[in-house]
């Protein structure tokens, strides 16, 4: 179950990785016109019969390396009507039963757009007056995420839009601590959010406040490795007593990857979790941050016969032998949806 993925978008950032292992910044590649704002362009200019096409290829990968559920974001449009758009091509993906389970967020405070660099507040009322009634209205959404963070959302217009999408019925999401220790944990734990994603940066007083919430610790430790960052305190968690889930952060810009399992490798090398720690984050913890620990992320009576199974002599290997594929098939409400490398029925 991959819990935090960014699939609709369109273009090309792979000239960013020459600048990005020279050791250029983010911040000055964006400042360059790449980043977020080169995906939202191209993903503006995309027809829709592509991005939808886009979005099914995604997601298809994500199955074959055996995701059976997806959170899939909106964010690269950042207009009203191109987010709304995004969210309309993952309902219709949401359709097709050859695809995996899908929960839409709406991510329209993933960055301020260019035209509202001198103007931030009407983005900010853009999202909380228009964008997020109307998603809700529609039911194109089931969580309100924000990019809490330094360069980005401040926590008081996270605040603002988090509260938007409380109102409106949405389950809450944040983007936290990625870049900066800039308070985006703590205001996960005000507004006691489902998840708090990232928290690269977050110390003992922010660990301490996420225990009290109750709002589970997504961890990205593909997207920490690709940006030569520290990982989350992932321990420091789990000693705390907050649920730890592990995800893929698939994006256009800092975690190419449609693989869960890479990412889950990197937990347990880079974030020190132990295996089992490690499966139960990409299961069952995954779950519960998706308000689906009652329907799917373990194999009890009652829930989604959702199963992969494995290439290996046992489920250990998912993160031992790592780098390639062992995903043999995947079973979603007890239907094959994929079928991957050593499959034989």
């Amino acid at each position: 179950m991959d819990s935090h993925t960014h699939p609709v978008w369109a273009g090309d950032r792979g000239p960013e990785i020459g600048r990005r292992l020279a050791g250029e910044s983010y911040a000055a590649i964006a400042a360059d016109g790449g980043g977020i704002n080169a995906t939202v362009r191209a993903t503006r200019a995309a027809p829709t019969a592509e991005l939808a096409d886009l979005l099914r290829q995604r997601l298809a990968r994500m199955s074959a390396h055996g995701a059976t559920t997806v959170e899939a974001k909106s964010g690269y449009g950042l207009t009203v009507a191109d987010e709304i758009r995004s969210l309309e091509i993952l309902a219709e993906a949401a359709r097709d039963p050859e695809l995996p389970r899908l929960v839409p967020t709406l991510l329209a405070a993933h960055e301020i757009p260019p035209e509202f660099r001198a103007n931030r507040t009407e983005w900010v009322r853009a999202i909380t007056d228009e964008i997020v009634p109307e998603v809700a209205r529609r039911g194109l959404a089931r969580f309100c995420d924000v990019f809490c963070d330094e360069g980005v959302f401040t926590v008081d217009e996270s605040r603002a839009i988090l509260e938007a999408g409380r109102r409106a019925g949405l389950g809450l999401r944040i983007h936290a601590d990625e870049l900066a220790r800039s308070g985006g944990s703590f205001l996960a734990s005000e507004m006691r959010a489902a998840s708090a994603d990232h928290l690269l940066r977050i110390g003992d007083e922010e660990v301490a406040a996420l225990a009290r919430s109750g709002t589970i610790a997504t961890i990205l430790p593909g997207t920490a490795w690709w940006m030569r960052s520290k990982p989350a305190p992932a321990r420091a968690l789990i000693a705390a007593g907050v649920p730890v889930a592990v995800a893929s952060d698939s994006n256009p810009g800092t975690c190419l990857t449609e693989s869960l399992p890479a990412a889950a490798a990197h937990a347990c090398l880079d974030s020190g979790l132990s295996v089992e720690e490690t499966l139960t984050a990409i299961t069952l913890n995954a779950a519960a941050s998706l308000g689906l620990a009652g329907e799917t992320g373990s194999l009890e009576p009652g829930k989604a016969a959702d199963v992969i199974w494995i290439d290996a002599p046992d489920d250990r290997h998912l993160i031992y032998h790592w780098g390639v594929n062992l995903v043999a098939g995947v079973v979603q409400r007890g239907r094959l949806i994929a079928r991957g490398r050593g499959s034989t029925s």
